[in-house]
């Protein structure tokens, strides 16, 4: 037989009629030539024995049978009802398999063949995964997952070692590895290291100074300085710092256009007080995610209810995405991420699109959580082109608040009044033209183009329904064919310059809500979304594009379209108004003595609405977030995509760890509120654990859980789980106390450990903290001592530190300008630093800050040579080292005592007889005789300078 005769034959055969063994084996040799290798080329390394995404698995026959999240893949014999041919054949706008590429038209019509014929599979059983070895996926039986109860410590045998129990749990496991704790540290080291754990300051900078800790009485000295240093707002200032790792804080929304957040302060500001006053942590953690909703006894505890709230709206977030719908569900993600890492140690965000992995979190789950997060309110609205967050008016106390509130109503009055007369001016050429039923374009100021000369695709009603309009009548789209119609206007500019673009539109009931524009202008092409909804405006208004440069000669022109468009689009002409001074005049219109008296009324009313805004109070407004008018469940989004819904799932809480009952969610609430008790309730078993292993790491260097944001089967287990469990139900039993808990942690033996211990050889990582870790300092701590040798730290508390933090207009693009252009020339300690997403201190990029696009568990701490080249080189370091200098210089005229107080300054102790040498002999060298004071001065801040760079300053025994 001729082989072209044998092709066909072979083709055709799937869809004959057979019975019996032939049958079968037909269908058999077509799977095994065609199909099988073509599953095996384009589908089973995402959807095999190692990976499934969308939950699909398609290397055997009860994998496409059962399907994934959309369900089964395959309807044997019925092509248009196989999820599988449509989304290979890319039918499907959303998805699309393989995503890279379409497949070949011939492996296409296998396909089609296959599933027409019955979709014959002889793969009776699932391949057995190649990575049979790795990690199961844990189930409510995971340690983690299970509420912390105290447990005894082991017996030991240095009965006299232990000072609390801390101790008792560390020497324990020590003596049953047959290793011993180091010895005390040296006062010195101690006080060194107590210092900047708790105030970020070298010793006695925070204002007190350390006992010389001799005799019996040691320990008493020692307490009283810990409590004194817990009680001194340096250690707010210092641990306010850590919270903000925790809570990403940033004073700019990073993505896309990235905006100034002129409040986010504020917020900095509530961790401040916070952490001053010793609020319990529980308290802090159900402020910041429903404080809005918490009840308050004063204006002042109203206020910073609201202020925690901002937690939630200080996220990273893209204001420019224009699929709002998408940008709603990124932002209830981010924030699901952030409380999962922050405060549960768990990686919740993996569920958004598939059941978690390796952790017991299911896909309904999360979109439990999603519901309560899609049922806040942290944006405005979701129609504006760029979206902007929520600025919430503050409370006054008693009086004030009073006369705030009098002040508003005044303004509320002048400023609708203004508006009514603005309105009947209707920016269309005054009140005389309004009283006319048809306007002319040459009644109009500018360069007008009626909608007669516009170009239209699709069909456009013609009406006369609102007078007034301009030349016969405007044009609708009918409600109808969103997409599929445009109208383009192009002017005919007598000179280039700048022009603001105005739309002249029928105003009336049933106008759409968010309308696209695209402007083709001289610099390139700009997309703007407006509205016309509005329904106490009828007849003609006009609404502005914007201001943009266009060429006297070129393509220039606006087209309008109504794709997306809820409502009815209206269009009736496109006005260019010139925008510069220096451009010639253009036609305008005399104005009539009724429209003069207007205008007069107008600026008399708009003067009066100046001078009083600057008088009296002024309103002060916070970042937060608000319940949603519509508290609403959300719907599983199949593998994450918005448009791709499944079945609702009622608002709640992660079932694994939901631990006896858990608070009921009200229909008419999100749901914030319950969810903050649950989390903060004495029966959940990650809160309380994750947030006193976070604080051993600040302290010790490193967690008893070292993946401090990662409680899950993929995170490390703990060295010391028992004393975990009592650290957090003693936390708990405390009130939530952070300043009881540190005092804790740093009162042990353990914490007051020497650095210099043996390394144990079955212990390289000092798990059983055999030793002090050696901790590098931070950005900020390096900074700030600096600051403190230096003797220019601003000590102000509190309050904003961005001069140009004000009010923005979020379609403006120059407004990122201050983010990218910002000095960091201010002297405040670094947790007032300005906290740009894109743009950070120099210092701060260099010493490991880290990412704030997301919660930061634990900085790098690494030694790279950009380090050692900006403390040597860096201006700013340079002219803190002079004013450092300059302070020695003045404090005493010997020079051993200068050198002497070179080192107090900088690594907070005096220099050793042979460090006095070598200091003096560099001295000597480089000052003579007749060197001039300034070069002496910058000699002794080269001095300075070689301290800073040394390890014992960068580091802390």
């Amino acid at each position: 037989m001729p082989k072209a005769a044998s092709r066909l034959v072979f083709w055709i055969l799937p869809f004959m009629p057979a019975t019996g063994m032939a049958a079968v084996a037909e269908q058999a040799e077509f799977f095994e030539k065609r199909i099988r290798p073509l599953l095996i080329e384009h589908c089973t390394e995402c959807h095999g024995m190692d990976k499934q995404k969308g939950s699909l698995r398609l290397d055997h026959r009860a994998g496409w049978q059962t399907g994934g999240d959309s369900g089964p893949s395959i309807v044997p014999g019925k092509i248009e009802e196989s999820l599988l041919w449509k989304v290979v054949s890319y039918e499907d706008r959303d998805l699309k398999m393989p995503p890279k590429k379409k497949l070949p038209a011939a492996a296409l019509e296998d396909l089609k063949t296959w599933i027409a014929s019955g979709a014959h599979d002889p793969r009776a059983d699932a391949p057995e995964a190649r990575n049979s070895d790795r990690s199961p996926k844990a189930d409510g039986s995971f340690w983690s997952f299970q509420p912390p109860v105290i447990k005894l410590p082991g017996p030991v045998q240095q009965k006299d070692w232990a000072y609390n129990k801390i101790d008792h749990f560390i020497l324990s496991a020590l003596e049953s590895a047959s290793a011993l704790p180091a010895p005390d540290a040296d006062v010195q080291t101690l006080a060194r290291r107590l210092s900047f754990d708790l105030t970020g300051l070298p010793p006695g900078e925070a204002g007190t100074d350390l006992p010389p800790l001799q005799g019996t009485t040691a320990m008493l000295q020692y307490e009283a300085l810990v409590d004194a240093l817990l009680a001194t707002p340096a250690f707010a200032e210092r641990w306010a710092s850590h919270f903000m790792d925790i809570t990403r804080f940033a004073e700019s929304s990073g993505g896309g256009r990235s905006l100034p957040f002129k409040d986010a302060w504020r917020f900095r500001d509530y961790l401040l007080e916070a952490l001053r006053t010793d609020v319990p942590v529980d308290h802090m953690i159900t402020q910041m995610i429903a404080g809005d909703l918490m009840p308050a006894k004063n204006a002042e505890e109203r206020r910073q209810n609201l202020t925690a709230t901002g937690f939630l709206a200080l996220g990273p977030t893209n204001y420019e995405e224009q699929d709002k719908q998408m940008l709603r569900m990124d932002i209830v993600d981010e924030q699901l991420d952030t409380i999962g890492k922050s405060f549960m140690g768990m990686t919740i965000g993996c569920a958004r699109c598939h059941d978690h992995k390796f952790d017991p979190i299911s896909t309904r789950d999360y979109y439990a959580l999603a519901g309560i997060m899609r049922s806040t309110r942290t944006l405005k609205n979701y129609t504006d082109n760029v979206a902007h967050w929520i600025d919430t008016p503050l409370p006054f106390e008693g009086e004030e608040e009073q006369k705030m509130q009098a002040k508003e109503k005044q303004i509320a009055k002048l400023t609708e009044e203004i508006a009514t007369l603005k309105n009947e001016l209707g920016d269309v050429g005054g009140a005389a033209l309004r009283k006319k039923a048809t306007l002319s374009p040459s009644d109009l100021p500018g360069v007008v183009v009626d909608d007669s000369e516009a170009q239209k695709v699709g069909f456009w009603k013609e009406s006369k329904m609102y007078p007034p309009f301009i030349g016969g009548g405007y044009s609708h789209d009918h409600d109808e064919g969103k997409g599929e119609k445009t109208i383009t206007f192009t002017p005919k500019l007598p000179v280039a310059g700048r022009y603001e673009v105005r739309l002249a539109f029928s105003a009336g009931p049933g106008r759409a809500l968010r309308i696209p524009a695209t402007i083709f202008h001289a610099d390139g092409e700009e997309l703007v979304y407006f509205k016309q909804s509005n329904e106490s405006l009828k007849g003609l208004q006009f609404v502005s594009l914007g201001t943009f440069r266009f060429e006297k000669t070129g393509q220039n022109f606006v087209m309008i379209s109504n794709a997306g468009a809820e409502g009815y689009v209206t269009v009736d002409a496109m006005q260019f108004l010139p925008a510069d001074a220096e451009m010639p005049d253009m036609p305008t219109l005399v104005a009539s003595e009724e429209e003069s008296k207007i205008k007069d009324r107008v600026d008399i009313l708009s003067r009066e609405l100046r001078i009083l805004q600057k008088q009296g109070p002024v309103r002060l407004e916070a970042m937060a977030v608000a319940e949603d008018e519509k508290p609403e469940d959300a719907r599983i989004h199949v593998r994450g995509n918005i448009r791709n819904l499944g079945a609702p799932v009622p608002r709640g809480f992660i079932q694994v760890a939901v631990k006896g009952q858990a608070p009921a969610i009200p229909a008419d609430q999100s749901g914030r509120l319950q969810m903050a008790q649950w989390m903060t309730s004495r029966e959940h078993p990650l809160t309380s654990r994750v947030f006193v292993n976070r604080v051993w790491h600040w302290l010790f260097g490193a967690g008893i859980v070292r993946s401090t944001d990662n409680f899950g089967i993929t995170g490390e287990l703990p060295s010391h789980p028992e004393l975990l469990d009592y650290l957090a139900v003693k936390f708990m039993e405390d009130g939530w106390s952070l300043k009881r808990l540190i005092k804790e942690m740093v009162m042990s033996r353990t914490y007051r450990m020497s650095s210099e211990g043996a390394t144990i050889e079955s212990d390289p990582d000092n798990r059983l903290l055999a030793r002090m870790n050696r901790k590098r300092l931070d950005a900020e701590c390096i900074r700030d001592a600096m600051l403190v040798a230096a003797g220019t730290v601003d000590a102000r508390w509190a309050g904003p530190n961005i001069g140009d933090a004000k009010a923005v207009d979020s379609n403006d693009t120059k407004v990122q300008n201050m983010e990218y252009s910002y000095p960091f020339n201010d002297s405040r300690r670094s947790v007032y630093t300005a906290a740009f997403r894109n743009v950070r201190h120099p210092l701060f990029e260099v010493f490991d800050f880290a990412d704030i696009n997301q919660p930061i568990a634990q900085r790098t701490a690494s030694t790279v040579a950009p380090q050692a080249l900006y403390l040597m080189n860096h201006p700013e370091v340079i002219e803190l080292a002079r004013a450092t200098a300059s302070r020695m210089l003045q404090a005493t005229t010997s020079a051993e005592d200068r050198v002497h107080e070179a080192y107090r300054l900088c690594l907070s102790r005096s220099a050793t007889d042979k460090e006095l040498d070598i200091a003096t002999d560099y001295l000597e060298a480089s000052i003579s005789g007749n060197t001039t004071e300034e070069e002496s001065r910058d000699a002794w801040a080269r001095l300075v300078q070689a301290l800073w760079a040394t390890p014992e300053f960068r580091f802390v025994k």
